[in-house]
């Protein structure tokens, strides 16, 4: 009989929540050091009557391999001699009422592509990194003040291969060779990947996960998942996760009624269920619960070396009543709406990945205004680096799919976002959720006719680009797909033998490039102290500009924006400026190059002294951008 691999302080710490390793302990090892070599399994199952390992090695006979309990912590734990790497197993697990549950292990590093559901004994370590510059440097400075351009990518859906092969999905090191040198040639610095853990339903998009610990093997194994981080490291690209700690599914093989019992879950459906979503909520009240979520934050950074996690769904785990009518939610202990143990567990994971990792970032879904969610937790606040702005994305696209002829009645939706640009440190996304279920594709939502849908869709870009905040695009929209994002099929690249899609993609990587090589555009994201208005209110003729600043003052002179959002160009457009001298062009969304009309033909402009200040004449191009860079300020 094999010593436990799990010490009473490990067990204590899990019972505490607190065990930030935990990953180390449960689940599947394999010990090949010892005589004879097998795998050590561990699973926590604290309601189970008796709890098995079975798999092919014992022809599925939950008699034969029975775990031992580990005095009251719940854990139950067994050596198995003879089992190696690849071999696919499960939990048998008898509950209290003499029921056989079946499950995958929910700290499986790996399990069988779909629609099989087995857990597969895997070796994570043994992977030679190369990143570690990269890491090194990813610690230093204040993200808040960085470029950050994301790309976001379901890969699934991003190309096919061409060959004929099951499953139809391109690997990771295919990716590594495609995907990688062209995020590096549109200019983004990180991507953004869609459905990495393991999921049950193509369908979900990898939001409804059936083992948080396992890569999905939809893409290839665990190395080759370290092998494209590792090379997207090395080419300066960072890799961002999307993570759910919202909710769970309910299949049978998975976390619901683990043992049984609501063990994940509360057991009440008024606070254990999304009826919206048929899924169900993790108990984040309950230590082993959050433990196993913290763990897992900790386990991507930790393993496979991701910069960051863009944290699904928060708002639903703020809230008690989330898409719950009256009566179908209990409120807190207080009386109140909010969901107190999901916040000190959300605070819990900013503040175990930060510490652990400098650098990392975690960045909130979260579409309320619940206060202070990029606050550090010991001023209240939740601890997320940043923030989705999800008002400046709807105020956005609402106003970019108005006909150029009404917009002058709703100015305010390009100039509002300006009253709390800085209450939280923001990204702006333009993600998947945008571009599917009706919605239309980014182009398809702009109006006119196929001329006027390109430039404003190049006006759109630039907004995005000079608008305080970092940024998020969901592929297919960088070369403006006509059709919505279907996770079924790649992306039309077809399109891009048309050159007025080559335009577009043209324009998206020029405000990428410009955006990262101009601190102006980005210093001052998070800091109002990095922008100025110049032209506000001039809501008739649907034209706005303003300023944007490095904070030091030392990043060269403030660069100068100005839109027009109709189609009717304007000769000798007046903007006042702080600053006389010359100003020179940087960027035009008409650029002949991007398919626009090239109206602007001045590639520098002298701002005059005109009533007792300064101020340039420019010719603005129709559903056009500029942005022009002037003299330092005094």
């Amino acid at each position: 009989m094999a010593d436990p691999a799990i010490t009473d302080f490990d067990l204590h710490l899990f019972g505490e929540g607190k065990h930030e390793r935990i990953y180390e302990k449960l689940g599947a090892h394999l010990e090949e050091h010892g005589s004879p070599p097998g795998t050590r399994f561990a699973v926590w199952a604290p309601n189970a009557e008796r709890v098995s390992v079975v798999g092919p090695f014992n022809e599925w006979n939950g008699n034969t391999h029975v775990l031992r309990p580990r005095a009251s912590s719940g854990v139950w734990e067994l050596f198995v001699p003879g089992i190696g790497e690849g071999t696919e197993y499960k939990y048998e697990i008898r509950a209290r009422d003499g029921q056989l549950h079946h499950k995958a292990d929910p700290y499986g590093f790996a399990m069988q592509l779909r629609p099989e559901t087995s857990s597969l004994v895997t070796r994570l370590d043994g992977y030679a990194w190369g990143d570690a510059s990269w890491l090194a440097e990813r610690g230093r400075g204040d993200p808040r003040r960085r470029p950050i351009s994301v790309f976001e990518v379901h890969l699934g859906s991003w190309r096919r291969p061409w060959h004929e092969r099951r499953p139809p999905f391109m690997n990771w090191r295919e990716a590594a060779l495609q995907l990688i040198p062209y995020v590096q040639e549109l200019g983004y610095t990180h991507v953004e990947l869609m459905g990495v853990a393991e999921h049950p339903l193509d369908a979900s998009w990898g939001y409804q996960v059936g083992g948080y610990y396992a890569a999905t093997a939809r893409y290839g194994s665990c190395h080759d998942l370290m092998y494209f981080v590792d090379r997207c490291h090395q080419e300066g690209i960072g890799v961002i996760l999307d993570w759910v700690p919202a909710h769970f599914p309910r299949d049978s093989h998975g976390l619901a009624q683990f043992d049984g019992t609501a063990l994940y879950e509360h057991a009440d459906s008024r606070l254990g269920e999304h009826r919206e979503w048929g899924t169900k909520v993790f108990n984040y009240g309950r230590h082993e619960v959050r433990n196993f979520l913290v763990a897992n934050a900790l386990f991507w950074a930790d393993r496979y070396h991701v910069d960051g996690l863009r944290v699904d769904a928060v708002a639903s785990m703020l809230y008690l009543d989330y898409s719950r009518k009256a009566g179908e939610w209990l409120p807190n202990r207080h009386g109140g709406r909010e969901n107190l143990d999901a916040i000190d567990f959300l605070r819990q994971t900013n503040d175990a990945v930060h510490r652990a990792f400098p650098g990392f970032l975690t960045i909130a879904e979260e579409s309320t205004a619940f206060a202070g969610v990029t606050s550090p937790p010991e001023f209240g606040g939740l601890g997320f680096n940043f923030k989705w702005n999800m008002g400046w994305m709807n105020d956005t696209l609402r106003y970019m799919q108005l006909d150029p002829i009404h917009r002058r009645y709703e100015h305010q939706l390009v100039t509002f976002s300006f009253m709390y640009a800085w209450s939280e440190n923001f990204v702006l996304p333009i993600s998947h959720d945008e571009v599917v279920h009706g919605k239309r594709s980014l182009l398809g939502k702009m109006p006119g006719d196929d001329w006027q849908r390109r430039a404003n869709f190049r006006l759109l870009i630039a907004y995005q680009c000079a608008h305080p905040g970092k940024k998020l695009l969901f592929m297919g929209s960088e070369f403006g797909q006509w059709r919505e994002w279907r996770h079924e099929d790649q992306l039309e690249w077809s399109q891009l033998q048309d050159l007025a899609h080559l335009g577009l993609r043209d324009c998206v990587r020029a405000a990428n490039r410009l955006y990262r090589q101009m601190r102006q555009l980005h210093d001052g994201d998070c800091d109002a102290a990095g922008f100025r208005w110049l032209d506000l209110h001039n809501a008739e003729d649907s034209v706005w500009a303003f300023q944007r600043m490095a904070l030091d003052g030392g990043a060269g002179a403030p660069l100068v924006c100005v839109f027009n959002a109709t189609p009717v160009p304007r000769e000798r457009y007046r903007i006042e400026v702080p600053v006389g001298g010359e100003y020179r062009k940087l960027f035009d969304s008409d650029d002949q190059g991007f398919g626009g009309s090239g109206y602007n033909r001045q590639a520098a402009v002298r701002a005059a002294e005109e009533g007792g200040g300064h101020a340039l004449r420019l010719d603005l191009p129709p559903l056009g951008a500029m942005f022009f860079v002037g003299p330092p300020a005094p």
